[in-house]
């Protein structure tokens, strides 16, 4: 970020969720399902150095969306994500590293480092993330875009319903990728009013 980027200046930034969408996708049976969080909210807090940035995100895990009412409902149980008892999925960044880009790349790439938490398990996760620039919206603010992408294994966060079938194969993959296209408003500090 830092000098590459100086429009994206240090302080609050909201994620608007209507111009926003976290995506997901796993292996079944022979081909990829997709689904996503359409409930969420969250913000990113740019440092003066930029390498020192933290993000933070809940998710609320009833909202997913597969296409299927079914399926979802299945998702919602304790077979897999159980959100009566855990009903939000969150994410607190650390920190940001440089990633490597490549020479056709058109934007400056990061890694953005957080844990994730999913049913009170935590584990670290590292999103391969995009700037795409900063600008005025028609509302008077100023808004900045991004990307970013992982990878986690369901697994890991005790995610471990599947169905064997012949062989040594089963219906769904472990690993879970994760999609994201977030766009942010800034929200400047309050300036006090003279006394």
């Amino acid at each position: 970020m830092g000098g590459e980027v100086p429009d994206l200046e240090a302080g609050r930034w909201t994620i608007d969720p209507v111009h926003s969408e976290i995506t997901f996708s796993v292996r079944h049976l022979m081909t990829t399902v997709r689904g996503s969080f359409p409930d969420f909210e969250g913000e990113i807090v740019i440092g003066e150095d930029p390498m020192e940035s933290t993000a933070r995100a809940e998710i609320r895990m009833g909202s997913i969306d597969t296409r299927s009412a079914e399926r979802d409902e299945h998702v919602r149980s304790a077979d897999f994500l159980d959100v009566r008892r855990h009903p939000v999925m969150s994410f607190a960044g650390t920190g940001v590293e440089p990633a490597k880009t490549g020479r056709r790349a058109r934007t400056p790439r990061y890694h953005l480092l957080g844990d994730l938490t999913i049913k009170n398990v935590t584990r670290p996760v590292r999103l391969l993330t995009e700037f795409h620039g900063v600008g005025p919206d028609p509302w008077g603010g100023v808004r900045a875009g991004f990307t970013a992408t992982a990878s986690i294994s369901r697994r890991d966060f005790g995610i471990e319903f599947n169905i064997p079938l012949q062989g040594d194969r089963v219906m769904l993959g472990d690993e879970i990728a994760i999609a994201l296209e977030i766009q942010t408003v800034f929200a400047p500090a309050e300036v006090p009013l003279d006394r």
